[in-house]
């Protein structure tokens, strides 16, 4: 009766007052003038036409074209990158040839028409304030990820290193501006301005990319990848320092009215350095926590990052150099940095930045290059940019005593140049003092030394391989029992360390177990990793030392982090990998199917296997697609864990229930060793009647006469049988049977290790 009256109410109302408006707006419509009715187009047209004329208007309208600028190019901007990661590139290549590709020397050149109607040239001003903000916000991060701790521990080598890769480098950009000067200069530009930004285009170093290499390349821990991070780091803050001078000399018109702008920005540092920077660090440890980052006070570091770029801009050195400076002086508190650059690394790196490469790529006309000349010149300066960076730093790496193998890998390392290079590129162009022909030549410089650095170091470890010790070759080569753990929760690594630690032999060294994290990543990293890796693993460690086993870890930053679990378990000499799950809320239903054709579309294996038919578009199998897809694709035994409240992992019950559960007893014999671990072992299927094998494994530790096993007679599995376990483990057939058939006894089992032989 109440839903009649709530019916009868809602259609009396909106009639009622539907027919007032009518009403209103018809006596409106006689107060029209007659000369305003004639000179109007719309009351003459048709209800079509009055629909297309505005339909146009919006589609062209500048907020709907910067719309589709974006759509378009972030949509590009991943398929690039996704085509340089599968054949092992940085992704920032990738973004970079997206840029280009949508620019005049691809799309421009062979579908003018869609090019114009994409970008047309009215919009590129509100493109580019848009891809500014992106960079600030980019440099901003750069300025945080610098740990200059890290640069004063290492700061002999580094510089020397570092210095003496931009003074080479630097002078034979000079040299080259000698030769090009007259020909490719553009007019009203001194040959000072010139030579100092050719110099220093060909000096600079591309510390993100650097950093993403020498994580993916598994070298952050060592010494080596510490230097060259250490380096790179000088080297950014050197060229900046070098970049801001040279732009101040270019915009004052010659060197000494220049030290005006110089003298300027030295009191901008110093105030930053000196005055601002005590008081954000008793801000940042006060507010060092996610709750205490609160609007105001993120408010205020924002305001921070705003008010040091427009000082930066309105002295003449560029608003990028104030941002830069503002993430350096942001409170060293690590938690602190680490909380900020999540709330500004995905905008920026994601979404703006690759506004920026799309932005460089439509000022980059390759189809100037249109004499053989000109690409000889192009090739003369990707050849000076090479040796002298390659050069000055190699030497330099075996002058303070590196070896040849890792001076030339250091030399490699810092030629790589990618989104750095862009950005001096893009303010060389700006303030005029590069030509299209020279900045065109310059980004494609920027893109073959990015894209050699990758195989250089495959050609390095193929001839100068690294020297391993006979004994870590020997215990590799007698490894027979080899577990990794993959986590995500530190305190789910943990739980999972305590059930591997009753499948090893502490005394034997071919038993060891490896802990692997994955961390979501783009391709800028932090350059200290090191207290987040001693955090994310102290769990893990702890739990480890308490149990007296031997533990290596090991942290790799992660695009795809399914991807690279298989990898590294197919990669490495593991005989099990062990992986935890959550009991997910979204299983089952059609949400979660909706989120697992998501990430199908992320993943180009599964992608492929539903083209080909291998897979199903949907999933319906007892896991989420994830965990389906890597137990589908691992080599090697996977234990699949999920945990309910494990406190202690002593107590373990294993069923069997088939005969194909005989994969189980190789586990059982570990098991069965450690003196700590009670075991019970039931056979409510009678399996054992019915498989000689798992008869004569029951008969072998009947055998022993261990009083810590117990053979479970009954053929129910009892809620307080089951309560009184800490781990089940059972096979994987076994497992998807008891969830397909919906047993009652699995809503009362214990923590669950689900073995996949």
């Amino acid at each position: 009766m109440k839903s009649i009256r709530n019916i009868l109410f809602y259609t009396i109302t909106i009639g009622a007052f539907s027919a007032l408006l009518y009403f209103f707006i018809r006596q409106g419509q006689t107060l029209e003038k007659a000369d305003l009715l004639a000179n109007n187009p719309a009351s003459t047209a048709s209800s079509w036409d009055q629909f297309t004329d505005t339909f146009s208007h919006n589609l062209t309208h500048p907020l709907a074209t910067l719309l589709l600028q974006i759509i378009t190019i972030i949509l590009v901007a991943r398929i690039f990158g996704w085509i340089c990661k599968s054949i092992g590139q940085p992704t920032v290549i990738g973004e970079i040839a997206a840029g280009i590709f949508l620019g005049p020397s691809l799309l421009g050149m062979y579908f003018p028409e869609f090019s114009t109607f994409l970008f047309p040239t009215q919009s590129l001003g509100n493109l580019q304030f848009l891809s500014q903000v992106g960079l600030i916000l980019f440099m901003f991060i750069i300025g945080m990820e610098l740990d200059l701790k890290v640069l004063k521990t290492k700061a002999q080598e580094a510089v020397v290193i570092s210095h003496a890769s931009i003074i080479l480098p630097f002078a034979l950009g000079v040299g080259l501006a000698f030769y090009l000067y007259q020909q490719f200069a553009p007019d009203g530009i001194s040959f000072l301005s010139f030579s100092l930004f050719i110099g220093i285009a060909l000096s600079v170093t591309a510390f993100p990319v650097l950093a993403r290499i020498v994580q993916e390349r598994g070298l952050s821990r060592t010494k080596l990848g510490m230097m060259v991070i250490t380096c790179a780091a000088t080297d950014d803050i050197t060229a900046w320092c070098i970049l801001a001078a040279v732009i101040a000399i270019v915009k004052a018109g010659d060197f000494v009215s220049s030290i005006y702008t110089i003298l300027l920005a030295a009191a901008y540092v110093l105030f930053m350095l000196k005055v601002l920077k005590p008081i954000l660090k008793r801000l940042g440890d006060h507010y060092s926590y996610r709750e205490g980052l609160t609007k105001p006070v993120v408010g205020l570091f924002f305001l921070v990052l705003i008010f040091s770029s427009y000082c930066t801009e309105v002295i003449g050195i560029h608003a990028l150099f104030g941002a830069f400076m503002a993430g350096v002086i942001m409170p060293a508190n690590q938690s602190f940095r680490n909380l900020f650059i999540e709330k500004v690394e995905d905008v920026s790196l994601v979404l703006l930045l690759p506004l920026f490469f799309v932005f460089t790529g439509l000022r980059t006309q390759i189809g100037l290059l249109n004499d053989p000349y000109l690409w000889q010149i192009t090739g003369l300066i990707i050849l000076l940019a090479t040796t002298g960076k390659f050069i000055g730093s190699a030497v330099a790496a075996r002058f303070v005593n590196q070896s040849w193998r890792d001076s030339l890998i250091i030399g490699s390392l810092m030629n790589t140049r990618g989104l750095m290079e862009l950005v001096v590129l893009n303010i060389g162009y700006d303030i005029g003092v590069l030509s299209p022909e020279i900045f065109a030549m310059m980004v494609i410089m920027a893109l073959a030394t990015t894209c050699m650095t990758g195989p250089a170091l495959d050609l390095i470890d193929r001839f100068l391989p690294e020297n391993k010790s006979e004994a870590l070759e020997t215990a590799i080569e007698e490894s027979r029992f080899s577990i990794l753990i993959a986590f995500a929760s530190p305190q789910g690594g943990r739980k999972m360390m305590r059930i591997a630690y009753h499948f090893i032999q502490k005394q034997l060294q071919s038993h060891h177990i490896t802990a692997l994290h994955l961390s979501p990543s783009s391709y800028l990293n932090q350059v200290n990793t090191e207290e987040y890796q001693r955090e994310t693993f102290r769990p893990i460690t702890e739990e480890a030392a308490s149990l007296g086993a031997t533990l290596a870890t090991v942290l790799k930053p992660s695009q795809d982090i399914e991807h690279d679990i298989i990898e590294t378990a197919n990669g490495g000499d593991y005989d099990m990998l062990m992986i935890g799950i959550g009991r997910n809320v979204f299983e089952g239903t059609f949400l979660g199917k909706i989120l697992g054709f998501t990430s199908r579309m992320i993943n180009r294996e599964r992608l492929f296997d539903t083209i080909t038919g291998k897979e199903k578009l949907f999933h319906s199998g007892v896991f989420d697609e994830r965990t389906t897809h890597i137990i589908k694709s691992v080599k090697i035994p996977v234990g699949i864990f999920i945990e309910n409240k494990l406190e202690r992992a002593d107590n373990i019950f294993v069923p069997i229930f088939s005969p194909d559960d005989k994969v189980l007893f190789q586990y059982v014999r570990k098991l069965v060793l450690h003196e700590n671990v009670k075991l019970t072992i039931m056979d409510p299927t009678n399996a054992a009647s019915q498989s000689p094998d798992i008869q004569a494994e029951l008969d072998a530790i009947n055998g022993l006469g261990n009083d810590r096993v117990t053979l479970y007679n009954e053929n129910v599995l009892e809620k307080d049988f089951l309560l009184e376990k800490d781990v089940m483990i059972i096979s994987l057939e076994s497992w998807k049977k008891a969830v397909e058939s919906h047993s009652l006894w699995l809503s009362h089992c214990p923590s669950v290790l689900i073995v996949r032989g």
